[in-house]
């Protein structure tokens, strides 16, 4: 399936979408997943607990929100997929990270779940069909196409990576 259009998205997560420099979802699997895993994976040990600025997320808490958002987010592509029409409620990213308790948790463990959640949302996203991945569904109040949320997936990912290399390494 083609990259989103405009409307099959909400107008917030085109900063997403943008960062996104494939024609498919499954050229985006294919082109970021393995790359995407690699970088999150080999964050140096001692940068774990820094944070860029007071009040900032540490690059710990930064990969125990981007497991969450990837967590909901493939939950929202297979419930819209699978033309289940309740809408989908938005998260409070920050509320997630207040209560992940992610300070107890080692960097592994993160580093490992992280690898886990990919492998799942891959696996999803390229068992869908082109009909599935067309499906529209409403979720944080707005129409989206499960494919729009793949893209998503990704973006968000690339936005962090961004983000990580600029300011914490």
């Amino acid at each position: 399936m083609a990259r989103p259009l405009a409307a099959d998205f909400p107008p917030y997560f085109e900063k997403y979408i943008s960062q996104v420099k494939a024609e498919s979802l499954a050229e985006a699997v294919k082109t970021y997943s393995e790359t995407l895993v690699s970088f999150y994976s080999s964050l140096p040990e001692e940068k774990a607990d820094h944070r860029y600025a007071p009040g900032k997320w540490t690059v710990k808490e930064v990969l125990q929100h981007i497991i969450d958002a990837e967590r909901i987010f493939s939950y929202r592509i297979l419930r819209i997929a699978r033309k289940d029409a309740t809408p989908l409620p938005s998260f409070d990213e920050n509320s997630y990270a207040e209560n992940a308790m992610t300070a107890g948790r080692s960097f592994s463990s993160l580093k490992e779940e992280f690898i886990a959640v990919r492998k799942a949302t891959d696996l999803l996203i390229l068992s869908l069909s082109e009909e599935q991945l067309a499906a529209v569904g409403i979720a944080s109040n707005l129409p989206t196409t499960a494919n729009a949320i793949g893209f998503i997936v990704f973006g968000h990912m690339i936005h962090h990576k961004n983000i990580i290399e600029e300011r914490y390494l």
